[in-house]
Parts: C-alpha cells; structure tokens; sequence
C-alpha cells in the first residue's frame, strides 16, 4: 500500500522579543482572544537566522534577517535603545543570541502512516523567552506563505493535549473556544514560558496533536512552527 510520508522542519529561526519602546513587541502575552488556526503573522515582528526561511522574498528577506532587523538597531542606538549605554546595548544583544540559539522545536512521529490513519505528533518546545509562547503545525517551513497543516489535508481529532513547562496538563486557553465550534485546532498557545539568558536556563513544554492523515496516498508535508 502506499503510504503517507510525514516531513518536518523549524519554522520560525529567531523568538528574540524586544521589550523597548520602538522595538518589535510581538505577541509576548500569546493570543487570549483568538483561540482558532493561524497563519504565520507572527513573523511580521520576529526576525529570521536564514534567508532561507523568505525564499523568494528577493532583496527584502536580507531586511529580516536578525542581524539586521533587531541586532543592528539595537548596538546602533537607534530610538529608545540610545537611552542604554553602550554595555547594556551590548548585554542585550547577548541575552537575544541566547534565546535564539536556545530555541528549538522537536517533532517525533511514526516515518509513514495510510491513508485516513490517525496518528499522534507530539512537538517538543524548548527555550523561548515567554511568558506565553506559540506552536502551529503548517504546510511549509517559509514566514510568510505557511498555511494550517489542514490545508494540506491533515485533519486535527480533538484538542491537542498541552503539557506546560511544570509538567503539568494546561487546558485553560482551548477550553475558551466553545466546544460547538470544534476545538481541533492546528495552534495553541503554551504559558508558564521562562527563560534567563543569563543564568542559561529555559523551559521544556510539549504539545501532542491526533491527526488523521489525508485520504489519499502521496507526499504531505507537515511542518512545525515555534511562534
């Protein structure tokens, strides 16, 4: 029988948030009123370690990139950041390095599944700097094109089942959306999130989804996102 083959990468390469006033702020208290799929509008804020993460954006992916959208600015002076000095710039810029190289996103799923199978793919979360943090599954590792895994024929069962960083089950943000509406969603949002840069410490977090695969037997690319 032919078979499904489940493919996977990182999508997001930076989850520096810079707090400052003029600086790119994001979503650092997640998305409390939106409990539903989403595409990858995060990346409007978050800057990417790779180019190839905007493939066919042009000249303009270069302007995404972290060292030039937040790193620049920052060990510039630009806007608000020329109220720190020049080591505190510099500290800063440590501390983004850190979450970014900190940051990683893990999936493990069965190699092939057939058509119409359910199967579980749990996402590993480590590091980011919270205190609510975001993971998506999608159709394609780019910033800007991603689409809900479900547009490429995954079908999400149930609720996806959110382990936070205690270890402990957290439903609060899916119980939000009415159960009339469905709440197998291909987002959630995880919250308890901490990481200090300067001690090296981060949070681990999982988050395990029940898919059924599509109908039809091919090649269906399914991709994990770190919002």
């Amino acid at each position: 029988m032919m078979i499904h083959r489940v493919r996977t990468a990182s999508l997001c390469g930076t989850l520096a948030v810079v707090g400052l006033a003029g600086g790119a702020l994001a979503y650092p208290g997640g998305t409390p009123s939106f409990q539903t799929d989403v595409a990858p509008f995060c990346a409007a804020c978050h800057s990417s370690l790779s180019e190839d993460a905007l493939e066919g954006a042009g000249e303009y992916a270069t302007k995404q990139l972290v060292a030039n959208k937040h790193i620049a600015p920052i060990l510039a002076g630009k806007g608000a950041y020329g109220e720190l000095s020049e080591a505190d710039r510099a500290a800063l810029v440590d501390h983004i390095r850190a979450v970014d190289a900190s940051s990683t996103i893990e999936m493990t799923f069965p190699p092939q599944v057939r058509p119409g199978e359910s199967v579980q793919v749990s996402v590993t979360l480590r590091g980011g700097a919270g205190p609510v943090v975001g993971v998506a599954l999608v159709d394609r590792p780019h910033r800007w094109y991603a689409r809900p895994a479900s547009s490429a024929g995954w079908k999400v069962l149930g609720a996806p089942t959110v382990i936070g960083p205690d270890g402990q089950p957290q439903s609060k943000w899916i119980d939000s959306r009415p159960e009339r509406f469905g709440r197998g969603l291909t987002f959630v949002n995880v919250t308890g999130v901490e990481g200090d840069a300067a001690a090296g410490t981060w949070s681990e977090s999982k988050v395990i989804f029940t898919l059924q695969a599509p109908d039809k037997p091919g090649d269906y690319p399914l991709v994990g996102d770190y919002l």
